[in-house]
């Protein structure tokens, strides 16, 4: 039997009324799912008080005998379940501000959900050709650093995001709605398998024969938030389940990007919204993000970081200076900026000027500078 098959996560997580944060809790309070099992009456009334229905659910046993029941068909699928106290959890989810991310995962597939490096795209199921094709050439832009690609296997830009992974070679993540019995929509049963076949993952919340139902999918969109260092929102209307994806990750402190359209296309209004509101930063190319993140090993769009170099040579030591600070702090004021340089107001207000002028840096809402 796959050690990772333990019934008592299984069992624990699906207690009615228990939710993922007061599960966390709990274990800081037990050593092990199995231990709250074996609570004795007045033990668990002294942890749960006035909750009977949760002492009665733990103390008849009966999630845990539906957990018994399941694993040989979790084992005859290749399933793997991850509880968040496992190593192989992705320990993203457990970071502050994910407090409402799930407690247990089934995962199908090799792909290491913590790697260095994992990136969202989302966007309409309903996208344009250009949509498709922004998609795959910042997914092709990534591709020589191996993230992994996180998206949910939808129609659209989901879609086309798993696909150009798989065709540049890099791990992807399709996070379901629904069992890992079955592929929705059903059109893309070829693709998950090609997802897997190139050291991919399946992912999903849900147990085995769990129905598909819209709901599912909203609730789904916080795992792909929550697993991704940055969030890539290549085309949204006004309403849709990307822009709850980037709001989510808004909330998580992720980095948010947008890629914009032209005013007044419906296909765009969603990206376009999300940058005017500073919920998301535009993103024009792979560069964009890597120098955002910080990840200064990444080997991203060879012509960017060779015209990048060249810029850069031309500055003066004053002006480099700056840069050097800006690529250490990421975003800083004026003042900040002027105090760390060691140089007056005026002449740091003046080199900012300048690099504005030659598309070094930006300025941000606030008064913030920011490298472009």
């Amino acid at each position: 039997m796959d050690t990772t098959l333990n019934p008592y996560p299984i069992a624990l997580a699906r207690i009615p009324g228990l939710g993922a944060k007061s599960i966390r809790q709990l274990l800081t309070l037990c050593t092990s799912p199995e231990e709250v099992f074996n609570l004795s009456h007045t033990q668990l009334v002294e942890v749960f008080g006035k909750h009977t229905a949760i002492i009665k659910s733990i103390e008849s046993k009966h999630t845990l005998m539906q957990a018994e029941q399941e694993l040989p068909e979790l084992q005859r699928y290749g399933i793997r379940t991850l509880f968040f106290t496992q190593p192989q959890y992705p320990q993203r989810l457990n970071c502050a501000g994910c407090e409402d991310a799930p407690v247990l995962l089934y995962q199908l597939g090799s792909c290491n959900l913590n790697s260095q490096h994992q990136i969202a795209f989302v966007g309409a199921r309903k996208c344009t050709d250009y949509g498709r094709r922004t998609t795959a050439q910042l997914v092709q832009e990534v591709s020589a650093d191996k993230p992994v690609i996180v998206s949910g296997l939808a129609y659209g830009i989901d879609t086309a995001a798993h696909t150009a992974a798989v065709e540049t070679d890099i791990p992807t993540v399709a996070v379901l709605g629904h069992g890992l019995d079955t592929i929705y929509p059903s059109d893309n049963r070829l693709l998950a398998k090609r997802i897997l076949d190139h050291g991919g993952a399946l992912l999903s919340e849900y147990p085995l024969h769990a129905p598909i139902s819209p709901s599912n999918f909203p609730a789904r969109n916080r795992i792909v938030a929550a697993l991704s260092d940055a969030i890539v929102v290549v085309e949204s209307g006004e309403r849709g389940g990307a822009l709850i994806t980037a709001n989510i990750a808004f909330g998580y402190h992720r980095e948010v990007f947008a890629v914009p359209g032209r005013l007044g296309d419906p296909a765009s209004e969603g990206c376009n919204n999300l940058i005017a509101n500073n919920k998301a930063l535009i993103i024009r190319n792979a560069g964009d993000l890597y120098f955002q993140l910080g990840w200064k090993t990444a080997m991203v769009g060879r012509r960017y970081h060779e015209e990048q170099q060249s810029l850069f040579a031309s500055l003066a030591p004053d002006e480099q200076q700056v840069v050097d600070i800006l690529q250490s702090c990421r975003e800083a004021s004026l003042d900040e900026l002027a105090d760390k340089a060691g140089f007056s107001l005026p002449k740091t207000a003046t080199i900012l000027m300048n690099l504005e002028l030659k598309k070094v840096l930006y300025c941000l809402p606030g008064r913030l500078y920011k490298l472009s």
